[in-house]
């Protein structure tokens, strides 16, 4: 839920979150890497700055920015592996830093260039540790690598060491492997990174059903739009440490603006109207406002074989929206 819109039941609650990383200057030229060596000029940068929010048991939430943006430190922070310099954090009504123990229970994390299996062991050795860890009984560690298995199609990679896989088929094991223990928060930081176009349609059907359920939160980071537009209806964008937007796509999109091109193929060459470019058959014109005036102005002056609108991709909506003025 909106953070201008307070949820005393929400699952993950954040208020007035601050992260602040210490920033050493060393010194210029021989003489000053001597110096260093006793003392280092140092300040503080926030890379989180009095961020709130809260979300509810089942929503889907992407969190977007550009690289530097705080995405990493913020799902850090949920994740109990940093602590906040200032304001609240709790996640299933625990503080994620000082109960860990009994935080990681409840989330199952994907972090996309990392691992939580064991390098060296084969990928069913890696679960049977955490199925262990997690105390998953014999029933449901069968039946989840069943499902996983129709899904992602992990069976046949379960001998193998986890530093002989490529990239996807780590990230299609990672993925079984965070929901072993069916945990009631998912959080996911690239996941589909290095999945193929077949898998990764799957990958989003079997999360889009884990959410629908309601048993199960998504917290999703992701520079793929086709997975936040398919999975996730909220979306919360950070830029320079701080929530500039939080609601859902469209309204995201909605107050960028931004040109839309009209693209016309004719029946008969003609010189373009002002401000055209003439392409291949025909001309494509960059527009604002309504599309119906200047369609219904083309069809009655040129002779038209095709007309179509093209919006700008969701990709270029967000780079609009990280490259405007504060």
């Amino acid at each position: 839920m909106p953070a201008d819109r307070p949820d005393t039941t929400a699952l993950i609650r954040a208020e007035h979150l601050v992260r602040r990383f210490r920033k050493e200057t060393p010194s210029r030229g021989f003489l000053g890497a001597l110096g260093d060596l006793v003392r280092v000029r140092a300040g503080e940068r926030e890379a989180v700055s009095d961020v709130s929010f809260s979300i509810a048991q089942g929503e889907a939430v992407a969190l977007l920015g550009p690289n530097g943006a705080g995405k990493s430190t913020t799902i850090k922070m949920l994740c109990g592996i940093l602590k906040p310099n200032a304001g609240s954090l709790t996640v299933a009504g625990l503080d994620p830093w000082r109960d860990r123990q009994r935080h990681v229970r409840n989330i199952g994390v994907v972090f996309g260039q990392r691992t939580q299996l064991w390098w060296d062991l084969a990928v069913i050795e890696g679960y049977d540790l955490l199925a262990a860890m997690f105390g998953v009984s014999a029933k449901d560690y069968r039946e989840r690598l069943d499902r996983y298995d129709a899904v992602l199609g992990i069976g046949p990679l379960l001998r193998t060491p986890v530093r002989s896989l490529s990239l996807g088929e780590r990230m299609r094991c990672e993925l079984a492997a965070a929901l072993l223990h069916a945990p009631p928060i998912l959080v996911l930081d690239e996941p589909t990174i290095g999945l193929d176009v077949a898998v990764k349609l799957r990958l989003r059907a079997f999360l889009t059903e884990l959410v629908r359920t309601g048993d199960t939160t998504l917290l999703l980071t992701t520079h793929d739009l086709g997975d936040v537009a398919a999975l996730c209806p909220r979306v919360m964008v950070l830029a320079d440490g701080k929530l500039v937007h939080d609601g859902s796509m469209s309204k995201l999109l909605g107050t960028l603006g931004g040109q839309r091109v009209l693209r016309v193929r004719l029946r008969t060459p003609a010189p373009p109207p002002p401000g055209a470019v003439v392409d291949d058959g025909g001309f494509h014109l960059p527009f604002t406002g309504d599309a119906a005036e200047l369609i219904r102005s083309v069809l009655q002056n040129f002779d038209v074989e095709d007309v179509r609108v093209d919006d700008p991709s969701p990709e270029e909506w967000i780079a609009r929206f990280y490259e405007r003025p504060a």
